[in-house]
């Protein structure tokens, strides 16, 4: 990302984090930082947009690993459940509450010297009130109408005129 032209820069950091359970509080914060730095290296001004993770209710409070649940595969579905202890929380084990608290104090104390750097909660483009209405198919990965509400509400607030990508043009 750092070397490839790019007017805009939008990343989304967390699930796979959580879901792969790779990496521990005490890692992430340092890990965030550095992965911004790398960008700023190659795009100093270029406004940058972090992307907290979306609602995902097997992750929201209990951590990784995730796994198949293998109660749906005996019945021929697909369906993934987090493996997790709520409480390996305070041993540092991440969950996609404890992402976007991080991304949040992140992205706020870099934004004091950093103004093209801006967040979005995850929440807001896909929370808990649009779970109840349009569930996760496999308890993990959004559908096609999910991905268009994820998009559009994406697009809406990003390019709003008070938005952080103001004045360029959505494809």
């Amino acid at each position: 990302m750092r070397d490839t032209p790019a007017d805009l820069v939008s990343v989304k950091i967390g699930i796979n984090l959580v879901n792969t359970d790779v990496m521990r509080l005490r890692a992430f914060g340092p890990a965030v930082h550095g992965f911004l730095d790398t960008i700023r290296d190659g795009h100093p001004t270029t406004p940058l947009l972090v992307a907290s993770p979306t609602y995902c209710q097997i992750h929201e409070d209990t951590p990784g690993p995730g796994s198949f649940d293998p109660a749906a595969l005996a019945v021929g579905q697909v369906r993934f459940r987090a493996t997790g202890d709520p409480a390996e929380r305070a041993s540092g084990k991440l969950t996609l509450g404890v992402i976007r608290d991080e991304l949040t104090r992140i992205v706020a104390q870099r934004a004091a010297s950093d103004p093209h750097l801006h967040h979005i909660d995850g929440l807001d483009l896909y929370g808990k009130t649009d779970f109840a209405e349009l569930p996760l198919p496999d308890g993990l990965h959004p559908d096609t109408p999910t991905h268009r509400r994820i998009a559009e509400r994406f697009a809406n607030r990003a390019f709003s005129a008070d938005g952080p990508f103001a004045g360029h043009e959505t494809a």
